[in-house]
């Protein structure tokens, strides 16, 4: 008989964590983002993670979750203000097991409670059809500059569910 796949689990962003999350977002963007951006893009994007004490002090500055399956950081993702998901990046050995449905279902909520009628993310390309199978709607399409290198993603947008009592037919 097989054994079951562990469950992820999630907390609080903790600024011990800063140096392993640099690596899951280094290592998410050049495993996972090959087929939409090249090489040079990709260590552009990459290089956001390059100075810790920063990246540390804009997922301290967001409400940040971080994924875990048995108690390693696996994944994690950040609210910006209310009603924004700033990243979301899973490390490529755990992709495909649901930890980025879990932390996108928890900001869901998390902005629903911050009183957000809606939630939008900048994709990447290889993230839309994510966000589209989360019901997300594509409203534009941007371009970036990072690092020298231009990057193409969409703004995409979620009406979140409204708060209304079980059992009260919407």
């Amino acid at each position: 008989m097989g054994q079951a796949l562990p469950k992820p689990a999630l907390r609080p962003f903790l600024r011990e964590d800063t140096p392993v999350l640099a690596a899951i977002f280094a290592a998410a963007i050049e495993e996972l983002t090959g087929d939409d951006y090249s090489e040079s893009q990709q260590q552009a994007w990459a290089s956001a993670a390059d100075d810790e004490e920063q990246f540390g002090k804009r997922l301290a500055g967001q409400l940040t979750l971080i994924a875990t399956l048995r108690n390693s950081p696996v994944g994690f993702a950040s609210l910006k203000g209310a009603d924004q998901i700033d990243m979301l990046y899973v490390h490529p050995s755990a992709a495909g097991q649901g930890v980025a449905s879990m932390l996108c279902e928890a900001l869901e909520k998390l902005a629903g409670g911050r009183g957000a009628k809606n939630l939008t993310v900048d994709a990447s390309d290889n993230a839309a059809e994510f966000f589209l199978k989360r019901g997300y709607v594509a409203m534009q399409r941007n371009t970036v500059t990072v690092n020298g290198e231009w990057l193409a993603n969409t703004t995409m947008q979620k009406t979140l569910a409204s708060g209304t009592s079980p059992g009260v037919p919407t």
